[in-house]
C-alpha cells in the first residue's frame, strides 16, 4: 500500500520511458487495486506488462471488497501474484486458498507468479525444504502440465525481506531454487521443471541484483522497496539485461 495516483502515475511513467523498447527481459509491473486502470493506461504500447497483486478465485459473486480474475484481465492485467508473503504471513491465506486462487487465475488467462518462502523461525528449524515442499505440493494442487507455461514461482525468504531481516546470500537463493525446481520436477516432470522461471524475491537491490542474477537456478527477481523509485528499478532492470547478454547464445 504505497503511492498516491500522482506517484504512481509518475513512477510508471518513468519505469517506461527507462524500459524503452528493450526485449532481453520481461518486465511487469504490479501496482495496488486502485491505481491499476491509470498505470495500464501509461503502459499501453510499451514493453512493460501490468499485474496485479492478489485476486479472489471467483469470476464473479456477491464478495463484498473483492476483486474477480476477470476484473484484472478487463483493466489489462496479464499477471497476478498469489501467495505472497504478507497475504500468508500478515493475513492468514492457507495452501488451499491460494491453491484455489492460482487454479481460477490461470484458468481464467491470467498469468500467475505464486510466491513460496520460509520464515526465519522455520529456517532456524531446518525446515526451508519441508515448507518449500508443503507450499508446491499444495499450491499447484490440480494443475494440469499444459497450463504451467503461464506460471513461475517467486521465492520469497521471509527472513530476508525488509531493511531489518537477515540478507540471504546469493548462494542461499541459488540452493532454495534448486529446491523448488527439484520438488516441480517430482511433481510434473524434469522438462516442465527445467523451463520454469523461478524469481527471487528477498531484498534485491541495485547493489546486490547483479550477483543474483548471475546464479544458474535465479531467473528474475521480485522487487520490493526498491520499486518505489525509478531509478532503483531500472538499475535492476539494467542488471537483467546485462546478465542476458552475458547468457545471450551466440548468432
Amino acid at each position: 500500500m504505497h503511492t498516491t495516483a500522482a506517484e504512481a502515475a509518475r513512477l510508471a511513467a518513468a519505469i517506461v520511458d527507462g524500459v524503452g523498447t528493450e526485449e532481453l527481459v520481461s518486465v511487469v509491473l504490479c501496482p495496488p487495486f486502485p491505481y491499476l486502470a491509470l498505470v495500464s493506461e501509461l503502459l499501453k504500447d510499451s514493453c512493460v506488462a501490468l499485474g496485479a497483486q492478489n485476486l479472489f478465485p471467483e469470476e464473479e459473486g456477491a464478495f463484498t471488497g473483492e476483486v474477480s480474475p476477470t476484473m484484472l484481465l478487463d483493466l489489462g492485467c496479464r499477471y497476478v501474484i498469489l501467495g505472497h508473503s504478507e497475504r500468508r504471513h500478515v493475513l492468514g491465506e492457507s495452501d488451499r486458498f491460494i491453491n484455489q486462487k492460482v487454479r481460477v487465475a490461470l484458468a481464467t488467462g491470467l498469468d500467475v507468479i505464486l510466491c513460496v518462502g520460509e520464515t526465519l523461525a522455520q529456517r532456524d528449524a531446518d525446515q526451508t525444504k519441508a515448507v518449500l515442499d508443503r507450499q508446491l505440493i499444495e499450491g499447484l494442487a490440480g494443475l494440469s502440465v499444459d497450463i504451467l507455461p503461464r506460471l513461475s514461482i517467486a521465492y520469497e525468504p521471509v527472513w530476508a525481506i525488509g531493511e531489518h531481516g537477515r540478507h540471504a546470500t546469493p548462494q542461499q537463493a541459488r540452493e532454495a531454487h534448486a529446491l523448488i525446481r527439484h520438488r516441480f520436477g517430482e511433481i510434473f516432470d524434469e522438462k516442465a521443471a527445467q523451463r520454469l522461471a523461478i524469481q527471487y524475491g528477498g531484498s534485491v537491490k541495485p547493489d546486490n541484483a547483479a550477483a543474483f542474477f548471475s546464479q544458474q537456478e535465479i531467473d528474475g527477481v521480485l522487487i520490493g522497496g526498491a520499486s518505489l523509485h525509478a531509478d532503483q528499478f531500472l538499475a535492476i532492470v539494467q542488471a537483467g539485461i546485462e546478465q542476458s547478454q552475458l547468457t545471450k547464445p551466440a548468432a
